[in-house]
C-alpha cells in the first residue's frame, strides 16, 4: 500500500477533530445524554455518553478508511486513475462527515437542536458537490450510479453520470434554498422527495438508456 503521509496528514487531522472535541467536553457531559431528535427538534431518545464514541468512529474515520482502501481492491483500477479528483472527493466526504460529527457532539453537549434545517442545508450542499464529481467518476464497482446497466456499458455509465451530476447539483441547491425559506416540517418533506428523486431517476435513466442502445 502506497501511503503518502504528507498527502494524507490533512485528512488525518480532519478525522481527529471530533475525537479531540469529544475528549475536551467529555468531563462536562452527564452520564445520560440525548441521542436522537425528532423533526421538531425534540429529544426522543437518551443514551449513555459512551455511545458518543461511535459518532467519530462511524462518520469521519470509517469513511476515510473506506476511501483509503477501496482503490486497492477495485478490480479495474479505475479509481486510482482519477488521481487528484479522487483525493479531492475523499477530502470533501471526510470533511463533511467530520463536521457532521462535531455538530452532533455539540448539540448533544448543549442538549438543544432548535433548527433541524441545518442538517438539510448541509446535506443539500453535499449533494451539489457530489453532483460536480459524478461526471468524473470512471466505471467501477464501488462509487457512483452502479446499476447492472451502467456496469455493462461504458456509454451508459458516462451518460447516466453526466445526467445524474446535473440532477444532484440542482437537487442539492434546491434543498438548500427550500430549507432556508420554509419551516422545518415542509422543508423535511421536500428534502425527502428530492433525495428519493435524485436516487431513483438515474437508476431508471440507466435502464432506459441501456435498453435503447440494446434495441439499436
Amino acid at each position: 500500500m502506497n501511503f503518502n503521509l504528507k498527502k494524507e496528514l490533512p485528512l488525518l487531522l480532519i478525522v481527529a477533530m471530533p475525537f479531540v472535541y469529544l475528549a475536551y467536553v467529555w468531563k462536562n457531559l452527564p452520564e445520560k445524554v440525548p441521542m436522537h431528535w425528532n423533526i421538531h427538534g425534540e429529544i426522543n431518545r437518551w443514551g449513555s455518553k459512551q455511545e458518543l464514541i461511535l459518532i467519530p468512529i462511524l462518520l469521519p474515520l470509517l469513511i476515510y478508511i473506506i476511501f483509503l482502501f477501496v482503490p486497492l481492491i477495485d478490480p479495474k483500477k479505475q479509481l486510482g486513475k482519477m488521481g487528484r479528483k479522487y483525493h479531492s472527493f475523499k477530502f470533501i466526504m471526510t470533511l463533511f462527515m467530520s463536521v457532521l460529527a462535531l455538530f452532533i457532539i455539540y448539540i448533544v453537549k448543549e442538549q438543544s437542536f432548535s433548527n433541524p434545517n441545518f442538517i438539510f442545508i448541509s446535506i443539500g450542499l453535499l449533494f451539489a458537490v457530489v453532483g460536480n464529481f459524478l461526471k468524473t467518476i470512471r466505471p467501477n464497482y464501488f462509487i457512483g450510479i452502479r446499476t447492472p446497466w451502467t456496469l455493462e456499458n461504458q456509454n451508459v455509465w458516462k451518460d447516466t453520470h453526466l445526467m445524474a451530476g446535473k440532477l444532484w447539483f440542482v437537487g442539492g441547491l434546491s434543498i438548500v434554498f427550500f430549507s432556508l425559506v420554509l419551516d422545518k416540517t415542509i422543508a423535511s418533506k421536500i428534502f425527502l422527495f428530492i433525495t428519493i428523486a435524485i436516487v431513483i431517476i438515474p437508476i431508471l435513466y440507466s435502464y432506459f438508456k441501456f435498453k435503447k442502445i440494446s434495441d439499436n
